[in-house]
């Protein structure tokens, strides 16, 4: 729907009855401005939705990225696939040198387990990682994750061509999509947020953070704070 056939926010907006009674006038008009652009944001994540969906064809992945699987097994990226025709990957940062996960990789992992199970049912959805499959599980095993899926890179051709590890050893995260007609594979969308895109006293975050850790805060009066991040352990 054009944004010319929609009705004005504000207008919207204006239609609020407060949930809880005892609201003051100063705090119901401010949830009423509030409320407005909570409207003009969701339907601006709603443009950026379509904007993504019709991009043109990503580039050809002509690399022969090997990966091993849960059984041991050497695969290619188009194996990852199964019987779906779009594939998403998150790189996360645990290779063989750390002795334990990135807290924040961890996080969001956390939250994708507990929708893995509803993703695997429209998209093939995998974990990797530097280190083994047993090594990637068995950290699971420790956290309750049940429903995803860990895949371990062999070689680093893929962590580093993909931004996942740079020439000093450093691992960053690497969030992509694939998508696969006949025997070719393509990049679909990846999250491409450069440090130096980041406001002032923020991560170079995206326009949706993929953490529900966030979005939660983002709710709070002291929001995600300026030095906090999760822990492994507390």
């Amino acid at each position: 729907m054009a944004d010319s056939e929609l009705q004005p926010a504000p207008e919207l907006a204006a239609k609020r009855e407060g949930i809880f009674p005892g609201e003051s006038a100063d705090y119901a008009k401010a949830r009423e401005a509030l409320l407005a652009e909570e409207i003009a944001v969701r339907r601006h994540l709603t443009r950026l939705a379509e904007q993504r969906q019709a991009l043109p064809p990503g580039p050809l992945i002509d690399e022969n990225y090997r990966f091993r699987n849960e059984n041991g097994e050497e695969v290619g990226l188009i194996d990852l696939f199964g019987g779906h025709d779009t594939l998403v990957t998150y790189f996360w940062m645990y290779g063989p040198d750390r002795e334990r996960p990135c807290p924040m990789c961890t996080n969001f992992l956390g939250g994708a387990n507990g929708n893995a199970a509803d993703v695997k049912q429209r998209a093939a959805f995998k974990i990797l990682g530097r280190s083994t499959v047993e090594r990637q599980t068995a950290f699971a095993m420790e956290r309750g994750w049940r429903d995803l899926d860990f895949v371990q890179t062999v070689g680093d051709d893929y962590a580093k061509d993909t931004g996942g590890l740079d020439e000093k050893g450093w691992e960053f995260p690497v969030f992509a999509v694939f998508t696969r007609e006949g025997d070719e594979v393509c990049l679909f969308y990846a999250a491409e947020m450069p440090f130096e895109a980041a406001d002032p006293g923020q991560d170079p975050r995206g326009p949706v953070d993929i953490a529900p850790l966030w979005n939660i805060l983002d709710m709070t009066p002291e929001g995600r704070g300026v030095d906090w991040y999760p822990k492994l352990s507390y």
